[in-house]
C-alpha cells in the first residue's frame, strides 16, 4: 500500500468504541476521512437484540472495500456486554471445572448464534491465560482452567465451533495475563517467570490456539522481562514480531488490548501508544473509551509514523494483508444459513448455561 493510499485507509488499523446506540455522526465523519477497521460494542451500546441487530446493520453501512470487524468481550461471567434477555452465560472456568468438550462445543455454537443473530462477527473470547494465581484481580474464573494443557484443549474447542459457527475467536492475553496480581486496567503487572516457565505454562493454550486456526489474538498490557525488559508485550517488536509471529508461527490479526487501559495511558499518549503498537506487530488497536479527537490524534500519528518512516513500509503491507486474510473469513460467515433473533436467549441456550452453572 502505498503511502497516499495509506493516509485514506489508515483507520483500518483501528477498532474504535463509542457512545449511543445507533451509530453517531462523529464515527460517520471518522470513517469518512480515515476508512476504519471495526468497532466495539459496550453496554453503553446496547439496549435489546433488535436494537443490536439494526445498529450493526448500520456499522455494515459504514464499510468501504472490506468488511468491518462489529466486536464485544462475550465471555461469560462478569465480562459480558449483553445481558438478559440474551442468554446470560456463567463463567469460563465452568467449562473447565465440568472437563467436558461437548458443553464446552455446545456454548460455543450457541454463544456464536447470539452473537450472529445480532451482526456481531468478532468476540473477544477465549480467554487462553492460565488461573494460577488464585489473587488475580482482573482474570480469575474468566480463565477456562488452572491448568495449561486443559485450557489449551477446551481454548481449542471454543475456537473451532465459534469460527466454525460464524464467528471470529480472539485469544487473549498473550504473553500471559494469568499470573499477575495487579489489574492492567488500573497499572502495569510485571510478570517475573523465567523463558522456561512460559514454555511450559503461558504460551501453552496460545500454541494450541495456533494449531486450532484461531483468526485473531489479542496482546496484554504486561511487563515480562525475561522476554522484553524495555518494553511491555503490546508495545514489544521481540514479543509480538519475533515470538508470536516468527517463533510461535501466528499467520492472523495480533490485536492490541485497549490502548486506554492505565498499563499504557498512564504513560503514553493515544499516538505515541498506537504507533508503539504497530511498530511492534500488531495489526488493529484498539481505542475503546477514547474520544473522538484520541482517535483521530492516535490514527493521524500513525499517518506521521509511516511518512517518516518509523512504521516500515513492510510492516504496514502485512497488517494490511494480515487483516484482509482475516476477513475473507466473514464472507463466508455470510454464506451460512441466517440466524433468527429469536435464538436470542432460547429454552436450549439457557440450558447449556443452567449445565455450566452446576459447575460454579
Amino acid at each position: 500500500m502505498s503511502l497516499r493510499d495509506f493516509r485514506r485507509h489508515v483507520g483500518r488499523l483501528a477498532v474504535v468504541g463509542f457512545a449511543g446506540t445507533s451509530v453517531p455522526d462523529d464515527l460517520r465523519r471518522l470513517v469518512a476521512e480515515f476508512d476504519l477497521g471495526g468497532v466495539i460494542y459496550f453496554r453503553r451500546n446496547v439496549e435489546s437484540p433488535r436494537q443490536v441487530a439494526e445498529l450493526s446493520r448500520e456499522v455494515t453501512a459504514l464499510a468501504r472495500d472490506w468488511p468491518l470487524w462489529i466486536s464485544v468481550d462475550q465471555e461469560g461471567g462478569r465480562v459480558a456486554r449483553l445481558r438478559e434477555p440474551f442468554t446470560e452465560w456463567p463463567p469460563a472456568i465452568t467449562l473447565g471445572r465440568s472437563g467436558s468438550d461437548e458443553l464446552a462445543a455446545r456454548f460455543a455454537r450457541a454463544l456464536a448464534a447470539e452473537l450472529r443473530a445480532v451482526g456481531i462477527n468478532l468476540d473477544y473470547a477465549p480467554v487462553l491465560d492460565v488461573h494460577t494465581n488464585p489473587s488475580n484481580p482482573v482474570i480469575g474464573d474468566r480463565a477456562l482452567a488452572e491448568d495449561a494443557r486443559l485450557a489449551a484443549r477446551l481454548g481449542a474447542i471454543l475456537i473451532g465451533n465459534l469460527q466454525g459457527s460464524g464467528v471470529t475467536a480472539c485469544g487473549k492475553h498473550f504473553p500471559g495475563h494469568g499470573d499477575t496480581s495487579v489489574d492492567s486496567h488500573e497499572a502495569l503487572p510485571v510478570l517475573e517467570h523465567e523463558r522456561p516457565r512460559f514454555e511450559q505454562v503461558e504460551f501453552v493454550p496460545f500454541i494450541r490456539a495456533i494449531e486450532a486456526g484461531v483468526r485473531t489474538i489479542m496482546t496484554a498490557h504486561v511487563l515480562a522481562p525475561a522476554l522484553d525488559d524495555e518494553h511491555i508485550a503490546s508495545f514489544s517488536h521481540r514479543i509480538v514480531d519475533g515470538l508470536l509471529k516468527n517463533t510461535l508461527g501466528f499467520p492472523g490479526v495480533v490485536i492490541s488490548d485497549d490502548l486506554g487501559m492505565k498499563a499504557v495511558s498512564a504513560t503514553h499518549s493515544p499516538g505515541e501508544a498506537a504507533t508503539a503498537a504497530i511498530a511492534a506487530g500488531c495489526d488493529v488497536v484498539l481505542l475503546c473509551n477514547h474520544t473522538i479527537d484520541e482517535q483521530v490524534e492516535a490514527l493521524e500519528a500513525l499517518i506521521r509514523a509511516a511518512e517518516s518512516g518509523l512504521i516500515p513500509q513492510a510492516r504496514i503491507d502485512d497488517a494490511m494483508r494480515r487483516q484482509h486474510d482475516a476477513k475473507l473469513s466473514l464472507l463466508d460467515a455470510h454464506r451460512l444459513e441466517p440466524v433468527s433473533i429469536d435464538v436470542v436467549g432460547c429454552i436450549e441456550h439457557r440450558t447449556v448455561a443452567a449445565e455450566m452453572a452446576t459447575w460454579v
